[in-house]
């Protein structure tokens, strides 16, 4: 359901927290700002001001599950649905009412198993039934597989009796099938799926669907085995009629987007979800806001394939917002909000428990986005949100069986409340008159669509070219040949490249070559290179006069100013084997940081360093990356020298593969360090069998694991096999067998899982936590296995991190470790402590400490039994060898 992946369990450990000092302190909000100071549940929330929280419910407390999806139904109640259970309907007293207790009845549509209809990732009530979207991989507990069911009431008994599955889906999981909205003209739904569901044979195709995966670079899938059987065209959404009959596949190329909204222009929006695995190399892609026109693709492909947002066969972000995990989208147009308020969109990130508002502003066919924290909380793991009745904000939080709670956010403030009304601009209205061309051949399409190829506005170029796609190519492939204007000419030999024929290739390099390079913008230079790149990849190789004449061409505009049109000349050059391309691309990767990188697309509106602490367990992963920055534009390069053959001379070949060794320096996501060893690889197939051995140790290889996917630990590695440790089985553990501890082993292994890097024992360590060395003589086996298995249970306000409330509405969370009469100075990166940040004291409303500690729940989870008396034995000593609980018969 949720792109977020376990990531590595790190050390971070701080434990005793709870322990070495005093429990966390209230919010330190003014007291007219405090909501619902009476319930923990709703004092965690930080609101905009005017607004109210309530919570409503626990489904967990309750144990009704984990709910993920729900919808309001035509009386005023709400349906939910267990992520992996069944449907509960609740009636809900209105806001301000006094009570919020609900009615709730578990809804009985079969009795032939214990789930009649359930494991729903999408619901909606819409033409008097009740759509659901299974996400479920068949069981006896619950055989229905994934797909879009339909629920109706056929004898007025307010019950559901008849099931009707109208289309089955081959996916299910977290990238499986997805959200049922309603489109706005109320009369069709829209579906959506992840990267893990087949595209189903749709009845028509606004995006067309000989889609590839276009990509010269070398194809490397992910070294741990995400998506590696995934290909184009990605996650996917389709508009599809009331009773399914009707599929047409509207845009593509996604790889995880959970949910869409329609704003009242009409248009869609979705949040796509990044893949975290990815951090720290050229090809990661940041979570964000996505404007879904007609025939959208947005470029998703499997491993390093991912293509960037300045490609202009795909389209751009409309707000990069940074790592997380999207789930629900929701449009505040239905919403008694202030009217900034209905005019934004409202998008969910799960594991950093952050629902954002997304102030949208019309920007020509498309929109510019302003992303405001409208409800944040540790922790927070919001699934869900509908506008109800009433106006206001329902949202639920749970997924992957944690504790689930409904909320509800209502406005009690004095702003004025009024509808939005939608903005038009010509562009936009231009933009949507071509995407009628999308539907199919029509003979006024190139009329209407060829001069619009060149039109200033992307959205308009980008709908002009599927629109002349959708036109048999046998009425425009020659007009796109003799085309003169260099932008009409670039997206025309763009589209002849997707659906001409290869007998063309030559044809379309001429023309291409025809164009002046040099009075071309760098947006129009970049397109250049992908229209080349495009022929290569659909039509095949040049042949060896037009390769000379494409190199003519290109090579002398190599190296070019800025890291973008660097990437594109490189991958062509590169594949084309130009002469005296690696010189000039090692030069380049001698450049730490490379002049134009924000032209590449992939700032984030959220830092990274800002989220760290929010989430410890995903948090640690970009503290990790954040200390040891890989850099991106080398990396980038370094993979596509590993398709070059020849040129080499033994010092390039020397100065490319010491790249590698000083690479794996770095830090990145946890696919980072085989990503490298696979291109380093890759490139190593093209060295003399006689210098393999010098350039496999070279490059680094003496350096990693036998799977080339981490790094070799020069230190004690635990032996496991781990298990899940509870507290329970822990303590019990340690009161059986005759394993007599061993405090070389202890050691070793309080250093292997990082404990030393936070806190100091015996006179050496780190300090974000607290000294452990009196830790023995003073707690007992369970009181130490308790802060170390249930971190956040307390944590004491000497180690733990605050949260800062400012003025703009944002908040940022971090170690306070130091201020003074204008700043709090704050640490936010436990493996980069010395680097601080300065908040402004006049900048900030309100301050609380954080109760989540920043230690990772699990970390013992990797040791056996032994291991763990060792390790405990070590803690308990102080780090002292001669403790007593070395001495035979201690403990």
């Amino acid at each position: 359901m949720y792109s977020r992946i376990n990531v590595l369990k790190l050390g971070v450990v701080v434990s005793a927290l709870a322990l070495m000092g005093a429990s966390w302190v209230s919010l330190q909000y003014p007291e007219n700002d405090r909501q619902g100071a009476e319930n923990p549940k709703v004092e965690k929330l930080k609101l905009q001001p005017g607004f109210k929280a309530e919570h409503i419910y626990s489904p967990s407390e309750n144990k009704q599950g984990s709910w993920v999806s729900m919808t309001f139904d035509d009386k005023g109640r709400l349906i939910a649905s267990d992520q992996y259970g069944g449907l509960y309907r609740l009636k809900i007293p209105a806001a301000g009412s006094g009570s919020v207790a609900p009615e709730i009845e578990k809804l009985v549509i079969s009795k032939d198993t214990s789930v009649g209809m359930g494991y729903a990732q999408g619901l909606l009530y819409a033409f008097n039934s009740l759509y659901v979207m299974v996400n479920n991989r068949p069981s006896k507990q619950f055989p229905k597989p994934s797909g879009l069911y339909r629920l109706q009431d056929t004898d007025g008994d307010d019950q559901y009796d008849k099931v009707t599955m109208l289309r089955e889906l081959k996916g299910e999981g977290e990238h499986g099938p997805h959200s049922i909205v309603m489109a706005p003209d109320k009369k069709s739904l829209y579906v959506i799926s992840g990267n893990h569901t087949d595209v189903p044979q749709m009845d028509a195709y606004r995006l067309p669907s000989n889609w590839k995966e276009d990509n010269l670079f070398p194809l490397i899938k992910d070294p741990r085995g995400h998506a590696v059987d995934r290909m184009a065209p990605g996650g996917w959404v389709a508009n599809i009629d009331p009773e399914g009959k009707r599929w047409e596949l509207m845009g593509a190329g996604f790889r995880n987007a959970f949910d869409v909204a329609f704003n009242e222009a009409g248009d869609m929006f979705t949040y796509d979800s990044d893949m975290e695995w990815d951090f720290g190399t050229p090809w990661y892609r940041p979570t964000r806001i996505c404007h879904v026109p007609s025939g959208a693709e947005f470029g998703w492909r499997t491993g390093d394939s991912k293509w960037l947002p300045g490609n202009p066969d795909n389209l751009p972000p409309v707000l990069n917002i940074g790592q997380g995990s999207p789930t629900n989208v929701v449009y505040g147009g239905d919403s008694r909000f202030p009217k900034k308020y209905r005019e934004s969109l409202f998008a969910f990130d799960w594991s950093f428990g952050i629902i954002y508002s997304i102030h949208l502003k019309p920007k020509g066919a498309t929109y510019e986005g302003e992303r405001e924290e409208f409800i944040s909380g540790t922790p927070l793991a919001v699934t869900d949100g509908v506008f109800g009745p009433d106006g206001a904000l329902y949202f639920l939080t749970g997924g992957r069986r944690l504790e689930s709670d409904l909320y509800r956010v209502y406005y009690n403030g004095n702003e004025k409340v009024t509808p939005p009304t939608p903005v038009l601009t010509a562009e936009h209205k231009l933009r949507t008159s071509l995407e009628e061309y999308h539907k199919g051949p029509n003979p006024n399409a190139l009329a209407a669509a060829w001069p619009n190829l060149n039109h200033p506005d992307r959205f308009v170029r980008y709908a002009a070219r599927i629109a002349v796609e959708h036109q048999p190519v046998a009425q425009w492939q020659e007009k796109a040949l003799a085309e003169t204007d260099p932008q009409r000419a670039t997206q025309a030999i763009v589209a002849l490249a997707r659906q001409g024929s290869p007998d063309l290739k030559s044809k379309a390099l001429a023309t291409l070559m025809k164009i002046n390079y040099d009075q071309l913008s760098e947006s129009q230079q970049f397109d250049m290179t992908r229209a080349f790149e495009l022929i290569f990849t659909r039509m095949g190789a040049p042949e060896a006069a037009d390769k000379a004449k494409v190199i003519a061409y290109l090579s002398p505009k190599y190296p070019a100013k800025t890291a973008l049109l660097n990437r594109g000349l490189s991958k062509v050059l590169i594949y084309l084997e130009a002469p005296g391309v690696i010189e000039k691309t090692l030069t380049l990767m001698d450049k730490k940081d490379e002049p134009g990188s924000n032209s590449l697309g992939l700032e984030t509106a959220t830092a990274s360093s800002d989220l760290i602490l929010r989430n410890p367990q995903y948090g640690m992963d970009i503290a990790k990356m954040l200390a040891k920055v890989p850099p991106l534009q080398q990396t980038y390069y370094a993979v596509m020298l590993s398709r070059e053959a020849t040129g080499w001379t033994p010092a390039l070949r020397d100065k490319y593969f010491a790249w590698f060794g000083n690479a794996f320096k770095y830090e990145g996501g946890r696919s980072y360090v085989g990503f490298i060893d696979r291109a380093r690889k890759l490139a190593l197939v093209h060295v003399p069998k006689e210098q393999f051995e010098k350039y496999n140790k070279l490059s680094g290889a003496d350096l990693l694991t036998s799977s080339g996917n981490d790094i070799a630990m020069s230190g004690y590695a635990p032996k496991g096999p781990g298990r899940r440790w509870t507290l329970d089985n822990a303590v019990a553990m340690l009161d059986t067998g005759s394993h007599h501890p061993d405090f070389a082993t202890g050691q070793k292994i309080y250093s292997a899982i990082l404990c030393s890097h936070c806190h100091a024992i015996s006179g050496s360590g780190g300090d974000i936590g607290p000294d452990l060395t009196q830790l023995g003589t003073r707690f007992s086996n369970k009181d130490i296995l308790e802060a170390i298995i249930e971190p956040s249970k307390t944590v004491s306000d000497q180690y733990a991190s605050t949260v800062f409330v400012l003025k703009n509405g944002q908040s940022v969370v971090g170690r306070l470790v130091n201020e003074d009469k204008a700043n709090y100075i704050i640490s936010q990166n436990p493996f980069a402590a010395d680097q601080t940040r300065k908040i402004p004291k006049k900048d900030v409303t309100a301050k609380r400490y954080s109760p989540e500690s920043i230690m990772l729940p699990g970390l013992i989870n990797s040791l056996n039994a032994d291991e763990l008396k060792d390790l405990m034995a070590y803690l308990k000593s102080g780090g002292n060898q001669k403790n007593e609980v070395y001495k035979a018969g201690g403990k």
